[in-house]
């Protein structure tokens, strides 16, 4: 079976406890967008592991973990993730990471450009200042530098040379700074070129073929659906599609290959960095959830914005992605709360939005219309078992099925897998 793994919220859902999960019952996990922006937090044996471009699955022994040509790949990043697993114990050679040839790279100048227009913006997105979105949009610039580039001395300085000479001109007259050393660069990912060059393949050829083979795939999303650059709360998204429809373009594998689809929400929902958020606490009760629930990036370390869990965002991720079943996390970190709260409308002007609106105006200025739910007081960190749960905890989980009209086929109650709820 081939499955996609997407975020039904802003992103930091709990994917990468879900990726790791499922990661032990396939054969191959792959990354299919985005880049060193994503954070995956896995706890294994207490110890804690985030990644930002390795595919969380490689902490299992004999899977294969592929980086896709969706990816934007940051070399500094990934030659840490590599030389910090082995130092774990964990084995990354290039039968165990495979990374595609059409991939684009990310360069000192695509970071720098990145923080500077930040920095001039009036309204700011909020970026991780990761260089993402400028090497994305060199990609669709048609001026990118591809890792198949980089391979070849003479076509990566030619593309180099071209890239900087226009880059420096902006650099200089645009945002007063000096600009970037062709030589510095050129030697530096040379370098690099070097070091990567073993785990680079055809990978949407690699993975073809496993399916031929009747593997397992697992496709790995990273943000989330409204961060998708199509049908995020633009323009505070990413730069890639982060919906499960980006799972065939990022790897080169036909829709028709797809078997299910399974969405991830946490228990309320969170934001990090600039944007709408109708259902947003008040800065105090943000601050006890933020706390409880350890609610800081995993790749930048900013606190999160939290809010209750908001349906009509999250039933417009289930429709746009195509989701047949979803994985609810952080049910824990709601226990002691005497209410819960559930969106189910927002009311903007008098008329009350059952759907998710595609005017920003109406996301940035409605009310939200809830309804309210008794909370539980136990702990349910311990409880491994549906039937175990509290009755208040058992009606929340009905109500968002019933709500979402999609089966929640896994809860998350703790950090570690063994924390974990099957309900099917």
């Amino acid at each position: 079976m081939n499955i996609v793994i997407v975020g039904t919220q802003w992103g930091d859902e709990g994917k990468g406890k879900i990726i790791d999960l499922l990661s032990g019952k396939v054969d191959y996990i792959v990354r299919y967008q985005g880049g060193s922006n994503a954070g995956h937090t896995v706890i294994l044996n207490g110890r804690e592991f985030i990644f930002h471009l390795i595919p969380s699955g490689i902490l299992h022994k004999g899977k294969v973990c592929c980086i896709g040509n969706g990816v934007v790949v940051d070399p500094v990043v990934l030659f840490k993730e590599i030389h910090d697993l082995k130092n774990a114990g964990i084995k990354v050679d290039q039968a165990r990471l495979k990374i595609s040839s059409r991939a684009h790279v990310i360069f000192p100048y695509h970071k720098i450009l990145d923080q500077l227009r930040e920095k001039k913006k009036t309204y700011r997105i909020g970026t991780t200042g990761r260089g993402i979105g400028p090497c994305y949009a060199d990609k669709i610039n048609r001026c990118g530098i591809r890792i198949a580039d980089l391979l070849n001395p003479y076509v990566f300085k030619e593309k180099l040379k071209d890239n900087l000479k226009e880059k420096n001109e902006v650099f200089r007259k645009v945002y007063g700074h000096p600009g970037f050393s062709f030589n510095k660069i050129y030697t530096q990912y040379l370098n690099y070129a070097r070091l990567i060059s073993k785990y680079v393949c055809n990978t949407s050829l690699l993975l073809n073929q496993a399916i031929r083979k009747n593997k397992d795939i697992l496709f790995e999303g990273a943000q989330g659906t409204f961060l998708d650059i199509d049908f995020g709360s633009y323009p505070f998204v990413t730069s890639s599609s982060a919906t499960a429809g980006g799972a065939c373009t990022g790897t080169g594998v036909s829709p028709l290959k797809i078997d299910k689809v399974i969405g991830v929400a946490k228990a309320y929902t969170t934001r990090v960095g600039e944007g709408p958020f109708p259902t947003e606490f008040s800065d105090s009760f943000s601050r006890y959830i933020r706390n409880k629930g350890s609610e800081f990036g995993a790749t930048t370390g900013r606190p999160r914005r939290c809010g209750w869990f908001d349906c009509i965002m999250v039933k417009e991720a289930i429709l746009i992605n195509g989701i047949s079943e979803l994985a609810i996390m952080k049910l824990d970190v709601l226990d002691g709360l005497k209410k819960i709260k559930i969106c189910i409308g927002y009311k903007y002007k008098n008329k009350v939005f059952r759907n998710f609106p595609e005017d920003p105006e109406v996301l940035r200025k409605a009310k939200p219309v809830y309804q309210e739910l008794p909370g539980w007081k136990e702990d349910i960190s311990k409880i491994r078992q549906y039937r175990d749960l509290p009755p208040s905890a058992k009606d929340y989980l009905l109500r968002l099925k019933d709500l979402l009209k999609t089966k929640i086929s896994m809860v998350s109650v703790g950090s570690s897998r063994e924390e974990t709820i099957f309900l099917d």
